[in-house]
C-alpha cells in the first residue's frame, strides 16, 4: 500500500516511539526548532499525547508509545507520521500493535506517510508486514530540527520529496558529508556541522550487473537483534511469534539496504552480524546489497574489507557509502517500492512512484 504525498496545510504527527529525547528540557530548542521548520514548510505538526513524555516514562511504557502510533494512524486529518529519534527497544511496541486489530485495520483503511531510521527499523518492518510502504529516511530531531541555520540541503532536499510523486528519480551520492555533533546544546544553534568533501562516491564492493527488486533493510543492528535477542532476550521470541521478518522466498524479490549506527561497531561485530545473515542464506538470496556510508566515515577500510571477504565466495552485487542511515545528509529510501542498482555504473534509481495517485 502506498501513501498519500504531503500537501501544504496537512496535520503530520510527531511520536516518540522510542528513546524519549523530546520531551526533556535539555531538548525544547530543538522541539522549538523543528515545529517551526515544518510550520515553514506549511505542514501542521501535532504532537501525540505521549510525545513529550520523558525518557524514564517512555521506557516504562511501552504501550503509550504503541498507543501514539495507533491514534495517529486512526485520525483521518493527520496525514503523515514523522519520528522523533531512534533508541534500542521499539520492538517492545509489537505485541501492543499486532494483537490490536483496531490498529492493523487503521493501517490497511489509511495508509499514511510514516518516516524515521534508526530503530525506527523496528516500526518499518513491522507496518511493512502489514503491507504499508513506509520511508527510511530523516526524523525530527537530528534532520528537521537540525541546528544549523537550515536543514542540511541534501537532506532537506530529499525531505520535500514527500511533496512530489515522481514518476521515478535517482538517489545520487552527496557531494558533500558531514561529522555528527559533538553537543547538540542551545550554544550549537546556528552553528554549522563540520562539512568534508565527498571523495569516494559509492563503491562497488562485490559482483556486478543491473538488478531490479524492492527495497527492504534498516539498521544492521537492530536487524541483528531481531534475529538474536542480543540486546533484549526477548526480543528474537517476539518477532518469531509474530512473523515479522521476510521468509526466504520474501527475501528473493528484495534490494537490501543495510547501515551501522552511531555505535560505530567494530567490525568483527560488523562481520559477526554479517555471517548471520549469510547462515540464514539471506546475503545470497537477495537481489542486491547497497550499504550505508558509515558515520563519520568511522572504519571506513575496514568495514570495506569484512564486506569484500564476507561476499568473497557469493555473487550477490554490494555497493558501498550511500547515502542513508546515521550518517549525515540522509537520503530516503522507500521500502517495497521497486528500484533498480546498476552496479557497472554506480547508479541507484527508484522506478516507480512511491505514493498513490
Amino acid at each position: 500500500m502506498k501513501p498519500k504525498k504531503l500537501n501544504k496545510g496537512d496535520k503530520v504527527a510527531i511520536v516518540s516511539l522510542s528513546r524519549g529525547l523530546l520531551g526533556m528540557p535539555f531538548a525544547k530548542h530543538e522541539l522549538d526548532l523543528g515545529l517551526k521548520r515544518l510550520e515553514e514548510m506549511g505542514l501542521v505538526p501535532v504532537l501525540m499525547p505521549n510525545a513529550l513524555k520523558d525518557m524514564d516514562y517512555l521506557f516504562n511504557h511501552p504501550e503509550a508509545r504503541a498507543a501514539d502510533l495507533k491514534q495517529a494512524f486512526m485520525d483521518p486529518e493527520i496525514k503523515g507520521i514523522i519520528t522523533a529519534i531512534g533508541g534500542d527497544d521499539t520492538f517492545k511496541l509489537v505485541p501492543y500493535l499486532m494483537e490490536d486489530e483496531e490498529f492493523i485495520n487503521a493501517v490497511k483503511n489509511n495508509p499514511k506517510l510514516f518516516t524515521g531510521f534508526s530503530d525506527t527499523t523496528n516500526n518499518h518492518i513491522l507496518l511493512n508486514r502489514l503491507g504499508l510502504s513506509t520511508f527510511y529516511g530523516p526524523c525530527f530531531i537530528v534532520d528537521i530540527a537540525e541546528l544549523d541555520k537550515d536543514m542540511l540541503p541534501y537532506t532537506k532536499d530529499c525531505f520535500m520529496r514527500y511533496f512530489r510523486n515522481d514518476d521515478s528519480f535517482e538517489i545520487v551520492s552527496s557531494p558533500v558529508w558531514y561529522n555528527d555533533r559533538e553537543s547538540f546544546g542551545p550554544d550549537q544553534l546556528g552553528i554549522p556541522r563540520k562539512e568534508n568533501k565527498e571523495i569516494h562516491g559509492y563503491e562497488v564492493l562485490n559482483g556486478s550487473g543491473v538488478v531490479t527488486g524492492k527495497l527492504y533493510g534498516g539498521c544492521i543492528e537492530s536487524l541483528y537483534d531481531t534475529m538474536t535477542g542480543s540486546r533484549y532476550p526477548e526480543e528474537k521470541e517476539v518477532y518469531e511469534k509474530y512473523h515479522i521478518l521476510p521468509t526466504i522466498d520474501e527475501w528473493k524479490e528484495k534490494v537490501l539496504f543495510i547501515e551501522t549506527s552511531e555505535e560505530k561497531i567494530k567490525p568483527e561485530d560488523l562481520e559477526k552480524a554479517l555471517l548471520l545473515f549469510k547462515e540464514k542464506k539471506i546475503l545470497e538470496s537477495v537481489k542486491g546489497i547497497i550499504v550505508g556510508k558509515p558515520i563519520d566515515e568511522a572504519y571506513y577500510d575496514e568495514y570495506k574489507e569484512v564486506y569484500r571477504k564476507v561476499f568473497s565466495d557469493l555473487d550477490t552485487p554490494v555497493l558501498f557509502n550511500v547515502n542513508f542511515g546515521h550518517a549525515y545528509p540522509r537520503c530516503v529510501l522507500p521500502y517495497d517500492r521497486t528500484v533498480e542498482v546498476d552496479y557497472n555504473n554506480k547508479k541507484i534509481t527508484v522506478m516507480e512512484k512511491i505514493f498513490e495517485d
